[in-house]
């Protein structure tokens, strides 16, 4: 396994709109390798979520565990979110967008379908935490960012910061 370089903001990669994945194309061992690099990426970062757009791969699926001790990762190939009810407001952080957090307001309960890393198709209900994470990777496959649901003036006031901290981080090096 490797660990995947995670594209930051504002990186107009990011923004590119990700294409569904071929099914034949699951079972194929650099698609399973690349899975497993996402999630060796992810616990590394440490995160609890990694969009193929973040790493530069720009088909849609993801890899997410919400788990506090790392033990039920899931992948979302093709995802689509069927349902939606209720609001919540969570603080929420970004591996592409390092250091920086916002509340944002998202569907409470979710019911997705996808396919699994074996190309099983399976529907999950989800709230809370999780149900945050899948709607918040799922942006990242449409070229959005948790930024993007920020004023103009504070998503400015991000990409300043984030610059500041690589050019400081390039001082250091």
């Amino acid at each position: 396994m490797a660990l995947l370089p995670i594209l930051e903001f504002p990186d107009p990669r990011l923004r590119t709109q990700a294409v569904p994945v071929d099914p034949a194309a699951i079972a194929d061992p650099a698609f399973q390798r690349l899975l497993d690099d996402m999630f060796e990426t992810m616990y590394d970062a440490p995160g609890i979520g990694l969009a193929a757009s973040q790493v530069d791969v720009h088909k849609t699926f993801m890899v997410i565990d919400v788990s506090e001790d790392k033990t039920r990762p899931l992948v979302f190939i093709n995802p689509v979110i069927t349902a939606r009810s209720g609001d919540q407001v969570y603080q929420e952080g970004c591996l592409s967008v390092p250091g920086i957090f916002a509340d944002v307001t998202r569907s409470n309960q979710i019911t997705v379908r996808a396919l699994d890393r074996n190309g099983q198709p399976f529907e999950l209900e989800a709230d809370g935490l999780l149900a945050v994470c899948v709607q918040h990777e799922m942006d990242h496959l449409l070229g959005k960012l948790f930024v993007d649901y920020l004023s103009p003036l504070k998503r400015e006031m991000v990409r300043k910061k984030l610059a500041k901290q690589r050019r400081l981080a390039g001082d250091a090096a």
